[in-house]
């Protein structure tokens, strides 16, 4: 892949194992932004046509990144935390209503769903991770007030990945809805609503996807695109958006109707031009890399003393995360001499987040090991 040293020409001297954070953009990505930007400063809007088609493009990329029926199905928000609250807050609640959920998630899938208790909604949030059938704990939580089963693709902290097939196939058998917040596995590892069926799926695009922060989407299922109360209210959500002295006006059909306002045109451009290399590179290539790297990374670290890894090891139950303990250091301690030595990680469940990517070369990991080896000794 002789393409990638010039996609990502990061600092040789950097170890960016973060893209659970934040992820690097590749070099047409950043390229897409300065263009952009000159466009801008030399000739303004004129050019806004074009940009529309940009706004087509990603879209239709977004629709064959989780293989959904119709760009329709799409809608272009500013991140995670907007596509769940419009979710939460459009809902036709009824009291009684039940929300299903996984403890210890991260906080914008609680935060949403938890605000819903005063109106007599109930969020329960099962411990499930330390079981063994997380997914089965959560099945049998779900009762007959159950409305929604909410849930991480990836818990953002230990890395364990949810089979949603299964949970999927359960919620159509109860008729519980499903909704999926995806950030943690979309650039990681495939996402197939023909194998998913899920309500909604709601992702931003800066972690996995490589992209800047402030452009994400939310996928509804169009059968429940009306059944959504809308809250947020602007030209760009009209069925005629260009139409701006119509006397008269309703919401799109598509699901652009969750589109309040006027569109992040950078952000888009952005998020297009870094699908552009998922697509060329296939979705399949990348997990597999990216697996690759993991599994490299964990033998490494199982080979040092007093490590716990804190990650499963079977490889359907992991993405891109890979969280460890050492039983010496404290992951705060730990966490500040990794970043001062070039280790780019996060402190999360009491250790250290590792997330490569699959065009971190393996250079860079082994050096990362050596780093944590050496920071060890330094520490204990």
């Amino acid at each position: 892949m002789l393409y990638l040293p010039g996609e990502f020409p990061q600092d040789p001297d950097l170890c960016y194992l973060n893209h659970a954070a934040a992820g690097p953009w590749p070099r047409r990505t950043a390229q897409t932004v300065a263009n952009f930007a000159q466009q801008n400063m030399l000739r303004g809007a004129t050019d806004y046509p074009s940009w529309l088609k940009v706004e087509t493009r990603l879209r239709e990329r977004l629709t064959r990144l989780i293989n959904a029926a119709d760009p329709d199905d799409i809608a272009l928000i500013k991140n995670t935390s907007e596509g769940l609250s419009i979710v939460s807050q459009g809902l036709d609640w009824r009291s009684g209503d039940e929300i299903v959920g996984l403890a210890h998630d991260f906080c914008s899938n609680q935060m949403v769903w938890e605000v819903l208790g005063r109106q007599g909604i109930s969020y329960q949030a099962i411990d499930v991770l330390e079981s063994s059938d997380p997914e089965g704990a959560l099945i049998d939580a779900i009762s007959q007030s159950t409305r929604l089963l909410a849930i991480s693709t990836v818990h953002f902290a230990t890395g364990y990945r949810l089979d949603l097939p299964r949970l999927s196939a359960a919620c159509l058998d109860k008729g519980v809805l499903l909704s999926v917040d995806a950030i943690q596995s979309l650039g990681a590892v495939p996402f197939d609503l023909a194998q998913t069926p899920a309500d909604f799926v709601i992702s931003g695009g800066h972690k996995w996807l490589l992209a800047p922060e402030g452009q994400g989407f939310l996928y509804c299922r169009r059968e429940l695109r009306d059944q959504l109360r809308l809250q947020q209210f602007g030209w760009a959500m009209r069925e005629r958006p260009y139409d701006f002295e119509a006397a008269t006006w309703q919401p799109a059909a598509s699901a652009r109707r969750f589109e309040a306002g006027t569109p992040n045109m950078l952000g888009i451009h952005a998020l297009e031009a870094s699908l552009s290399l998922f697509e060329e590179v296939g979705m399949d290539f990348v997990a597999q890399r990216l697996a690759d790297n993991v599994a490299y990374l964990d033998a490494g670290l199982r080979a040092l003393p007093d490590i716990e890894i804190i990650t499963p090891d079977r490889p359907t139950r992991r993405a891109g995360i890979l969280t460890f303990r050492h039983h010496g250091i404290a992951g705060k301690g730990l966490h500040q001499a990794l970043m001062k030595a070039g280790v780019i990680c996060a402190p999360r469940a009491g250790g250290i987040r590792l997330a490569p990517h699959f065009y971190t070369p393996q250079s860079t990991l082994a050096m990362a090991l050596d780093r944590i080896r050496q920071v060890i000794q330094l520490n204990k």
